[in-house]
């Protein structure tokens, strides 16, 4: 492996990044709130859910609602998926027109390529899209010409062990005039189990012009990966799944390690503090049932390690109403802050 000089921000279009910083799409937890917490916690980007570009031809409604992005949140991208470049060019139209069901035009329009997950690789889309080249091509020159937002790609290393061909597909990308690629750094087949390649990461900077940024994507959990990313790759930026579970601090530790400065984690306090705005602005967002139902899960990364959390995790689990979230998390707050003094 070569070691590279860390670098500095990007840009993706009109989005400035300074530290070259995002969050990435991941059904079911990155919505509209969790992207403010990260977004206001040092998220330089942030990426919604992917959004099935067949049920925005549908006019389906939820989808849409799926699609909506605030101007605090901005810069933020939408991420969609399908395997019809007719249907991938519409849906990009959509989102991208002064019609939009986004509140904000989004910042980017994002190509979901590496989805490893049976329902979308089983109907041609998502990582099924890195088989068949030709058709990505398509898919992406349709999409370009159905936007003047920036179209970036999200890849992976390949299909499986033996068809590694992020290269060829970003090289593809690049020709078309993508703004960004975003490499996850295994193949489908590995799902999200090994440890990242760098090497493919590494592979795709170097095959495609420096003016399009490469961002590695894959086991960022601390600023030491964050770093160890950047210096064995060369990548431009990182995009950060699973390490922002219950952690959005993470993109601020990441950056005062760039600027060379002291990070000082939150307390036990202030994580409970910032896990309960969260769930109020889930429920303000989304009602009782759904916003406590997808808040329990959000609330148990969020007091990990913390004292007794074993236990305050299995009254989480059962608490069913905003009223019972509060009776069993204020007095725990209290007591968390009459520790710390």
């Amino acid at each position: 492996m070569t070691t590279h000089s860390v670098s500095g921000g990007l840009s993706i279009g009109a989005a400035s990044l300074p530290h070259g910083l995002m969050l990435a799409p991941m059904a079911g937890v990155t919505d509209a709130p969790f992207r403010a917490v990260c977004t206001a916690h040092g998220a330089d980007y942030t990426v919604t859910e992917m959004i099935s570009a067949k049920a925005l031809w549908y006019h389906d409604k939820k989808t849409a609602r799926l699609a909506a992005i605030a101007e605090y949140e901005m810069p933020c991208a939408v991420q969609i998926f399908g395997s019809e470049p007719e249907i991938m060019a519409y849906a990009a139209g959509v989102l991208s027109s002064p019609d939009t069901p986004c509140i904000q035009i989004p910042a980017a329009i994002d190509i979901n390529m590496g989805c490893p997950m049976p329902k979308i690789v089983n109907n041609g889309e998502g990582a099924a899209l890195m088989r068949s080249p030709v058709l990505a091509g398509r898919i992406i020159e349709a999409v370009r010409g159905a936007t003047d937002l920036p179209v970036t790609v999200k890849i992976r290393a390949g299909w499986d062990a033996g068809h590694k061909n992020c290269t060829e597909l970003a090289r593809i990308a690049a020709s078309l005039g993508v703004a960004c690629i975003t490499v996850h750094g295994r193949t489908r087949a590995q799902l999200y189990a090994p440890p990242v390649d760098y090497d493919s990461i590494a592979a795709v900077r170097d095959a495609v012009p420096a003016h399009i940024p490469v961002i590695g994507n894959g086991d960022i959990y601390c600023a030491a990966d964050a770093r160890r990313m950047r210096e064995i790759t060369g990548c431009d930026g990182v995009m950060i799944a699973r390490g922002s579970y219950g952690n959005p601090w993470i993109f601020e530790e990441i950056a005062a390690d760039m600027d060379g400065i002291p990070y000082t984690p939150p307390t036990p306090a202030r994580r409970l503090q910032t896990a309960m705005a969260h769930l109020e602005r889930l429920i303000g967002q989304k009602g009782d049932y759904t916003g406590i139902q997808e808040g329990r899960r959000h609330l148990a990364w969020y007091t990990k390690g913390l004292p007794g959390s074993a236990a305050l995790r299995a009254d989480i689990m059962r608490a069913a109403t905003p009223k019972e979230m509060s009776d069993l998390l204020t007095p725990y707050l209290r007591a968390l802050e009459e520790a710390e003094g």
